[in-house]
């Protein structure tokens, strides 16, 4: 088969004269790889039905860490600023989405589907998580867009989850840490970027790479490159 991308020699016989009889004609026509006829900034169906699904799944798991975070807190009140150890838990629906669908605006997307999940079904928050959950997916976002949404690798997962995890301390260390000294700031904007390396990037990593092994993720941009 020929590599995809290159020219097919195409032989057709030529009977012009009797002279001729018998002559092989050659005729180049340039071929267009399948997966370079679909844009990557381009929505199909099927990344809106898999970024929806990702968000409705991320945000159930949202609501268990929600009932995980109270005893988790409790164990690491012996140093304040610790519990933000706990917070890739809720950083992983962007770069997961983000890293498997790589189109524009999907971390945001599945970021706010989870929220929105994770708020409906009832949380201690309520709906003040909905404007955290669209700057931790646009965090996120901006990490794969960096990398113009052309690569699933790790390192790709890890800048995006880094950046959803900066996001995510923007708007918690005033809404959750007014008042408080620099040094319980300091462990908190540290114990979130490694929760965001280790959870959301690491793991969302590893989820995804999973995901493809099982074939559901056939159609999508983390297989076929497009």
């Amino acid at each position: 088969m020929p590599a995809q991308g290159g020219l097919h020699l195409n032989t057709i016989p030529c009977l012009i004269s009797s002279r001729e009889r018998g002559t092989i004609v050659h005729t180049t026509t340039a071929t267009t790889p399948q997966s370079e006829k679909i844009s990557r900034f381009a929505w199909r169906t099927v990344d809106i039905v898999i970024t929806a699904v990702l968000g409705v799944a991320s945000g159930l798991i949202f609501w268990v860490w929600d009932q995980v975070y109270g005893p988790l807190s409790v164990a690491l009140a012996a140093t304040p600023g610790l519990e933000g150890l706990t917070s890739g838990g809720w950083l992983f629906a962007g770069v997961l989405a983000g890293i498997i669908v790589r189109r524009p605006g999907a971390a945001i997307f599945a970021s706010l589907v989870a929220g929105v999940v994770e708020s409906l079904i009832g949380t201690q928050w309520g709906f003040t998580n909905l404007p955290i959950a669209l700057l931790q997916g646009l965090g996120a976002e901006i990490g794969i867009a960096a990398f113009a949404y052309a690569s699933s690798k790790l390192y790709v997962a890890v800048v995006a989850a880094l950046l959803a995890g900066v996001a995510n301390i923007a708007i918690c260390v005033p809404l959750y840490y007014a008042g408080v000294t620099m040094d319980v700031i300091a462990v908190y904007a540290v114990s979130t970027l490694i929760s965001a390396v280790v959870i959301a990037g690491l793991l969302s990593w590893l989820v995804a790479r999973g995901l493809v092994k099982t074939g559901a993720l056939a159609r999508l941009a983390i297989v076929t490159g497009a």
